[in-house]
């Protein structure tokens, strides 16, 4: 199965809802994108959803319900645990003129993600194949995002080194996450909860806003 007509109304009706406004090369790339997830799924089992029809909200909208979170938190990213490219991939081409690193440990995960870049173009993403503990950037990152990673005390542990008191970890979960809050390390503190409506989603979203502390 390959892209419809209908996936790309339901990407760009899902788009308008959410306030995004794309632009007909940034629909281009993300409905190419959907086509190259559909087409490598198979094989390199980059997302436990089978079913194309589903991919677009849950997928492509789930990433752009932060567009305009990640629009506030600077310019020079990493999506840790990135995946099949979620949301990293979708970021990278809503904000052209930002930098977005993807972090991800399985190798036929970075192997797809660099055909990504090349088929779409995006001189603003960079794929590292690499454990994010062992990941060690000449610089920290202005904002650290992962969707389904870990635990809030796995993912704020793994990559305290990768960010400073000026960056915000943005964590993208199902269900309010209250437990996984009571377990944060103790030089982290939330900042904001914010409840994501994905046009097409069911089940509830959030994203968790976090910043270490002095």
């Amino acid at each position: 199965m390959s892209v419809s007509p209908q996936h790309a109304q339901e990407l760009i009706e899902g788009a308008q809802q959410l306030g995004v406004i794309l632009t007909e090369q940034q629909q281009q790339q993300l409905l190419q994108y959907l086509g190259l997830l559909i087409k490598w799924n198979k094989a390199y089992n980059l997302t436990a959803v089978r079913n194309p029809d589903e991919m677009v909200s849950r997928h492509l909208l789930d990433s752009l319900s932060v567009v305009q979170y990640v629009e506030q938190y600077g310019n020079d990213w990493l999506d840790v645990g990135s995946g099949g490219g979620m949301p990293g991939v979708p970021l990278a081409i809503i904000f052209p003129e930002r930098k977005f690193t993807l972090l991800d440990s399985n190798g036929k995960k970075t192997r797809f993600l660099t055909q990504v870049k090349l088929e779409l173009k995006l001189d603003n993403l960079d794929v590292i194949h690499n454990r994010v503990e062992a990941f060690t950037p000449e610089r920290a990152f202005s904002g650290i995002i992962s969707r389904a990673f870990s635990s809030l005390a796995d993912f704020t542990n793994w990559t305290r080194h990768l960010g400073d008191t000026n960056s915000h970890w943005l964590a993208m979960k199902g269900v309010h996450p209250d437990d996984e809050l009571q377990a944060l390390p103790e030089d982290f503190r939330l900042n904001s909860c914010q409840i994501l409506k994905v046009p097409g989603c069911q089940g509830q979203r959030h994203l968790l806003i976090l910043q270490r502390q002095q």
